[in-house]
C-alpha cells in the first residue's frame, strides 16, 4: 500500500490556523506513533506503515490539541485505494458514534434556550411521534437526560447505514422501523433509568425530539448549534454529503481494504453517527467541551450544562461522552464505526487539556485508533486508565424481548 504523509499534514497548526514550531516532545510524539505503535496484545513494536499494511487501514488522519489549540496534525495513507488520492488533514471522515458527543451539547444549547428539558417526559414535547406505552415506562419515563446517557431502556444498539442509492427513511419511519428503515422499531424493552445499555434508538429519538424544538432539519440546527460556534468549518451533518464536497472525503474500505460499493454509506441517524467530520475539527470540538467545563465566557455551552453533559449517569457514561478517570486526571473520550470508517477521540479536561482525535478508513482501523492512543499517551506521559475506557459493554436489543 502507498505511505504517503502530505507537505500540508506535516504542519503544526492552530486553532485559527497559523503555523507553529514543534517542541522536541512533539516530535518524540509523532516519531512514536510513526514508528513504535504496540499492536493489542501483543508487546512488540511495530511501525504506523506496518500496522496499516496488517489491518489493511489504507488511510489514517491525527490531530493533537494542546492548552485550546489543534498543536499538530500527520496523515498517512490514501483516501481511496481505488485512485490512490492522499489524506490530507482537510480530508473528511465519518465520526460515527463520536457524532453523539455533538448531537447532546446541541440538546443542551436546546436546554439552555428553554426549548427543551432535561428531566421532563419527552412524550410531553413531541409532536409527530410518542414513545408507545409500555408496562416499562408506568412508573419511569424516557427524558432526554436518559436518551443522552443510553439509560432510557429503548432498544437498537446501532446501524448499518444504507448504500449508496438506496432509499433514505424519515425519523418517524426509523423509529417504527417501517421501509425503508433497514433497522427495527425502536421501542422500550426495560424501565427507564434501571440502567446504562447503549442505545443508538435512543439517539434518534432524541434526534426528532431535536428537530421539532429547533424548527430546522437536524443538519442545518447543529450546524448552527455547534459547529459554527466551534469552529468546525469543514464539518457537516448533511447526509449524503453534496456532490461539491465529496472529492475532499475518504471512502469507506472493507475488510480487506477495498472500497466498498458506492464508496460511502448514508446515515439519517445524524444524532448516533452522521457528522463528517476532520481530526483537527472534532479536536476544535473537544476544546470547546474543555472552555465551557472550565466555565471560561463565550463557551459553547454555560459551565453547569458542560458539568451535566461530562459528568456520569451510569457505567462511566455522561450525555454523549465517556468519562474516565486517569489518576488524578479526568479525561473524556469515545469511539465511533460506521462502515469501513473507525475513528477515536480522547482529551483532558485538565492540566494542559491535552487530547487526540485518530480517524480512518478502513474496517481495521479501531485497533489501529487504539494503539495510536496508546502510543501518543506513552510519549506524553499520560497515566493509565484505571478501568476499560469503554465503560459497560452493555448493548440495547434490536428488539424487546417482549412486545410493549
Amino acid at each position: 500500500m502507498r505511505f504517503l504523509t502530505s507537505i500540508v499534514a506535516a504542519a503544526w497548526l492552530l486553532a485559527g490556523g497559523a503555523l507553529a514550531a514543534p517542541s522536541a516532545t512533539d516530535l518524540a510524539a509523532i516519531a512514536a506513533v510513526e514508528n513504535r505503535i504496540t499492536p493489542i496484545g501483543s508487546t512488540e513494536g511495530k511501525s504506523l506503515a506496518a500496522r496499516m499494511a496488517e489491518l489493511k487501514v489504507p488511510g489514517v488522519s491525527v490531530a493533537f490539541i494542546e492548552d485550546g489549540k489543534v498543536k499538530w496534525t500527520r496523515t498517512y495513507g490514501v483516501a481511496d485505494a481505488s485512485d490512490g488520492r492522499p489524506v490530507t488533514p482537510d480530508t473528511l471522515f465519518q465520526a460515527a458514534s463520536m457524532s453523539k458527543a455533538v448531537a447532546a451539547a446541541g440538546a443542551l444549547r436546546l436546554v439552555e434556550q428553554g426549548r427543551l428539558d432535561l428531566d421532563g417526559d419527552v412524550n410531553a414535547r413531541l409532536k409527530t411521534w410518542q414513545v408507545p406505552a409500555s408496562p416499562h415506562t408506568a412508573a419511569e419515563k424516557v427524558t432526554l437526560r436518559r436518551l443522552l446517557s443510553h439509560t432510557a431502556g429503548l432498544t437498537v444498539s446501532g446501524f448499518p447505514g444504507y448504500a449508496a442509492g438506496k432509499p433514505i427513511p424519515s425519523d418517524v419511519q426509523m423509529l417504527d422501523g417501517k421501509p425503508p428503515a433497514n433497522t427495527p422499531a425502536v421501542r422500550s424493552f426495560e424501565p427507564p433509568g434501571q440502567g446504562y445499555a447503549y442505545s443508538g434508538g435512543g439517539y434518534t429519538l432524541a434526534q426528532l425530539l431535536m428537530t421539532e424544538a429547533g424548527g430546522r432539519p437536524f443538519p442545518k440546527l447543529l450546524d448552527r448549534l455547534i459547529l459554527r460556534p466551534a469552529g468546525m468549518r469543514s464539518s457537516t451533518f448533511v447526509q449524503p454529503l453534496p456532490q461539491a464536497v465529496v472529492q475532499k472525503a475518504a471512502s469507506a474500505h472493507d475488510p480487506k481494504g477495498a472500497v466498498i460499493p458506492g464508496a460511502r454509506h448514508t446515515y439519517p441517524e445524524y444524532a448516533a453517527a452522521g457528522l463528517w467530520t476532520t481530526p483537527s475539527d472534532y479536536g476544535r470540538f473537544l476544546i470547546a467541551l474543555q472552555r465551557a467545563y472550565s466555565g471560561e465566557p463565550r463557551a459553547i455551552l454555560d459551565r453547569a450544562s458542560a458539568r451535566a453533559m461530562l459528568t456520569p449517569v451510569l457505567s462511566g457514561y455522561g450525555l454523549g461522552m465517556i468519562i474516565e478517570p486517569r489518576g488524578q486526571r479526568l479525561a473524556i473520550q469515545h469511539s465511533g464505526g460506521n462502515e469501513g470508517f473507525q475513528c477515536h477521540a480522547f482529551a483532558f479536561l485538565d492540566g494542559s487539556r491535552q487530547g487526540v482525535v485518530i480517524m480512518t478508513n478502513g474496517s481495521g482501523g479501531w485497533r489501529l485508533a487504539r494503539e495510536v492512543l496508546a502510543a501518543t499517551g506513552s510519549a506524553y506521559g499520560w497515566p493509565p486508565a484505571e478501568k476499560s475506557p469503554e465503560g459497560s459493554n452493555r448493548r440495547a436489543p434490536l428488539v424487546a424481548a417482549t412486545a410493549p
